[in-house]
């Protein structure tokens, strides 16, 4: 069996207000009142915002209880849909998918089968293969994550489940201990590589195949 290549992509730039936006450039419309956040609470916040945003939709979508589909959206046989959810236009979940938490999916998401999905944002025309977990996360657009792929939320390999960030220019700390990545536009996820908790990846990275992102130390 390959062994796991350690990868650390570039240092992120400082800036005095770095936000969400600079990474997914369409999270500030979707969720304006997130938009100021730091990335790791989100996830701890979409379950309200998703309700609320719930409630202004329109007849385009399909409505039950904490659940809209949008009409154009293809959802196969055995997938499993939890509350609260949103499924955008023209997405595309496979058979026994598994969609759960507080999740998001802009226009053109495809989920394919057996993927987990948990607590997460995820943006137009990103492709999340087969066989993926994504658990409290921020994807971009255009991300593609190949089969296998998974993007780990909890520290179960030590003691201290601390996260730690650099923010802006200034370290920050997690108050919360689930936490993916947020995985900017554009970035490509090879096929059974893990990104560890605490990932923070710019627009465009691309992981390779068995990779293993660790930016916690």
């Amino acid at each position: 069996m390959q062994k796991k290549t350690k990868v650390i992509p570039a240092a992120l730039n400082n800036h005095s207000q770095e936000l969400i936006g600079r990474y997914i450039l369409g999270f500030d419309q979707e969720f304006p009142q997130l938009a100021g956040c730091f990335p790791w609470d989100v996830p701890a916040l979409l379950d309200a915002a998703i309700v609320r945003k719930i409630s202004i939709l329109n007849e385009e979508y399909i409505l039950k209880d904490t659940t809209a589909i949008h009409r154009s959206a293809v959802i196969e046989k055995g997938a499993v849909l939890k509350g609260p959810l949103i499924i955008g236009p023209h997405c595309f979940i496979a058979a026994h998918a598994y969609i759960r938490g507080g999740v998001f999916l802009s226009e053109r998401v495809s989920i394919g089968p057996g993927v987990e999905v948990k607590s997460s944002f995820i943006g137009a025309n990103t492709g999340i293969a087969h066989f993926n977990f994504v658990g409290d996360s921020l994807i971009g657009s255009h991300v593609n994550l190949e089969a296998g792929a998974i993007i780990a939320n909890f520290r179960n390999d030590r003691q201290d489940k601390t996260l730690h960030f650099s923010w802006s220019g200034q370290q920050h700390q997690s108050r919360y201990h689930k936490f993916g990545a947020l995985v900017g536009d554009f970035t490509c996820i090879g096929a059974n590589a893990v990104l560890s908790p605490g990932t923070i990846l710019p627009a465009g990275t691309n992981i390779p195949r068995l990779a293993l992102v660790d930016q916690q130390g």
